[in-house]
């Protein structure tokens, strides 16, 4: 206790309790709602202080067992960004050393890590890494997800909405964003299991052609289509985004939580390919997360890097928008929508806790507390701003004249 005093000695307010391994117990500051019990089941979480790469250990700690919460997990967030991010003076060190030295135990071993070899971000080491997250059950991703499996930011009227509500209005708002036309061909780069080529093809009348890296998606997709009776207007194809050209060109292009994936490396390519898609007068609406322009990318490989999302990118919205002016486009619109992914991942988090008892049968105990850490800090860093979710709606222009109207009447009614 003595140690774990010594941790959060500048922390104020300290709005949870913690209590050890022994049963010690250390009360929330006095005039403070307890939001949370810090429950320490092992020494080793404390020694995850003390690991070079912090947050990820910090992760495993709590995916380990090594620590549990009581009480709402996204109000421990605060408390594990000071730990991670907390320095030691040399007199902090020897003070904190000597306390080490007298715990007891040992940290537990796992290892669900992603191991995916070859050239970062070549066509097959991406869809090893597509593979690893996509693929791990169809069924699993059921549980929490909307009855349209819509895998991305909702789009809320009010915190009290539906997430089933929430999704529809995200798709119809995509589609009014590209302002789909009967007849028109929508090219969906990263389709997941077909929501929103599905949607604009029954709603819009478009010729919908979605593409993903995932097998398991592919398969359920193309399913689901079936059994809609869309096959004629919708189709998915397992695709690479460089591949596109074998499917001619498109009058609309979406990619809805694609970009994550692409790598800064890739963006030139990323927009060039989304461009030669499109005819003149074409528009592309790109949908998704960036980090915050004033944070520094993490010099280490962070807990979602190594258990939840091999080789993402999460690449400032400043960046993004250059690769995209220099790959031909005029930028028409951008709107953030970090507020509504919060709302999206609290009902996620919600959903996959009500299902736990399921979730663990399918993928395990280890498995179901990486997902459980990963939406609920997730939902934290949209909240405080250290994400962003983008819609950059651009243009394929002719001789400078732009397809989009004067005013946006139709996005909103």
């Amino acid at each position: 206790m003595a140690l774990v005093r010594e941790l959060l000695r500048d922390y104020h307010p300290r709005d949870f309790a913690v209590e050890l391994w022994d049963g010690a117990r250390w009360d929330a500051e006095p005039g403070n709602f307890c939001r949370f019990t810090w429950h320490v089941n092992n020494p080793a979480a404390l020694r995850a202080m003390f690991r070079s790469e912090r947050q990820a250990a910090l992760g495993e700690a709590y995916v380990c067992e090594e620590f549990d919460v009581s009480g709402d997990i996204l109000a421990i967030f605060p408390l594990a960004e000071y730990l991670a991010e907390k320095r030691f003076t040399a007199a902090e060190k020897l003070r904190l050393a000597s306390l080490f030295l007298s715990l007891p135990g040992k940290s537990h071993e796992f290892d669900l890590s992603a191991k995916i070899d070859g050239r970062l971000h070549s066509k097959i080491r991406d869809r090893r890494a597509v593979t690893f997250h996509y693929d791990l059950s169809n069924d699993f991703y059921q549980l929490w997800l909307d009855p349209q499996m819509v895998y991305s930011c909702a789009y809320f009227s009010s915190a009290e909405d539906s997430i089933e509500y929430a999704q529809r209005e995200k798709l119809d708002y995509l589609c009014r964003k590209l302002r789909l036309r009967p007849g028109e061909r929508l090219l969906d780069i990263g389709c997941g299991w077909g929501g929103l080529i599905m949607h604009a093809a029954r709603e819009y009348g478009v010729n919908a052609i979605g593409i993903t890296l995932s097998q398991e998606q592919l398969v359920l997709a193309q399913k689901r289509i079936s059994a809609a009776g869309l096959k004629s207007v919708c189709q998915a194809w397992l695709l690479d985004y460089r591949e596109t050209a074998q499917l001619g060109q498109f009058d609309k292009v979406v990619s809805v939580g694609m970009i994550e994936h692409v790598g800064e490396s890739q963006l030139p390519e990323y927009f060039h390919q989304a461009y030669e898609s499109l005819g003149t007068g074409g528009v592309f609406l790109n949908h998704g997360i960036a980090r915050a322009g004033n944070r520094e990318k993490p010099a280490q490989s962070t807990f979602t890097d190594t258990y939840v999302f091999p080789d993402a990118d999460l690449v400032p919205i400043s960046i993004i928008l250059r690769c995209a002016e220099e790959s031909g486009f005029e930028i028409r619109d951008i709107e953030n929508l970090r507020e509504h992914y919060f709302l999206t991942l609290c009902q996620w988090l919600r959903r996959l806790e009500t299902n736990a008892g399921e979730a663990r049968r399918m993928i395990g105990e280890t498995k179901y507390r990486i997902w459980r850490l990963y939406l609920a800090g997730s939902a934290y860093y949209f909240q405080s701003g250290k994400l962003g979710l983008y819609q950059t709606l651009l243009t394929k222009n002719g001789k400078g004249e732009s397809p989009v109207p004067l005013r946006r009447e139709d996005w909103y009614r």
